[in-house]
């Protein structure tokens, strides 16, 4: 499909946003209502976006939501101004991962800013996937779905909260940081026993801590698997729990069929075990 009508359109709109900036600062536009005109053009450039977006150019569409926020920002306009950021991320998401995370960034900041916390965890872990599918670093993933768990857990919003958590112990156990791992999946274990919708899920939790105590120490996967049991009884009935046992049992009799035996069918979390 040929886009160039809808682009041209867009590049006219954006002239036409320029005009309007350029006349609010004239002299005589300062005595009779420039922030009118300010205002025109934030949604001209915005319809531009909108235009660019239909012919696919998200770089370009990324740009004109930038000045629509920068414009709103003049304004003190400081929602629309996050709004208009977040939509240029979301165009630079297409295009330029890393602009879409300088562009979510500046929202961040003005929500934190208005002590919209909630929305700026949202989009803390925006940015994290990003870091994720994109740019493929793990560890600013990370300290990304540890600020949101940090907003979230703020808000009360202990769901969301836990959700991250989980994320960042999945990763810290592929980055063998299975210190950190196991207080996270314990902490989260020992949250879910509390819920009757969740305490179902505490012994994958516990599973989970016990398999990162194993690929640190033999002897302090079976203290763990013993302290999970007394604090959550019904552990012990878990396929989980057998699970465990059974690995625990091949590794000290240094049986590998066993072993092989235990861990076919189940995906760990840990990367030995992968």
């Amino acid at each position: 499909m040929d886009n160039s009508g809808k682009e041209a359109e867009a590049m006219a709109l954006l002239a036409e946003a320029e005009r309007k900036v350029k006349n609010s600062q004239s002299f005589f536009s300062g005595l009779f209502g420039g922030s009118s005109k300010i205002e025109e053009a934030c949604e001209i450039y915005a319809r531009a976006a909108n235009m660019f977006k239909m012919a696919k150019n998200w770089s370009a569409a990324g740009n004109a939501f930038c000045q629509a926020a920068q414009l709103h920002l003049q304004l003190q306009s400081k929602h629309d101004a996050a709004t208009c950021f977040v939509d240029a991320g979301n165009a630079f998401k297409k295009a330029d991962p890393q602009e879409a995370i300088n562009c979510l960034m500046r929202a961040i900041e003005i929500y934190t800013d208005m002590g919209r916390f909630t929305i700026a965890a949202k989009h803390h872990v925006s940015i994290a996937e990003i870091y994720e599918t994109e740019l493929v670093d793990i560890e600013k993933a990370i300290a990304h779905y540890e600020q949101s768990a940090d907003y979230y857990k703020g808000e009360e919003s202990n769901s969301s909260a836990n959700k991250c958590l989980l994320k960042v112990a999945g990763y810290a156990a592929q980055l063998e940081q299975y210190q950190k791992a196991i207080d996270i999946y314990e902490q989260v274990g020992t949250n879910a026993m509390d819920s009757p919708l969740l305490k179902y899920s505490a012994k994958d939790y516990f599973f989970k801590a016990a398999l990162c105590h194993f690929c640190i120490d033999m002897l302090n996967a079976k203290l763990a698997v013993q302290k999970y049991e007394d604090l959550f009884p019904a552990f012990s009935d878990s396929r989980e729990y057998k699970l465990m046992k059974k690995l625990l049992e091949a590794h000290e009799e240094q049986n590998v069929d066993s072993y092989t035996e235990a861990v076919s069918g189940r995906q760990m979390c840990c990367p030995s075990y992968l």
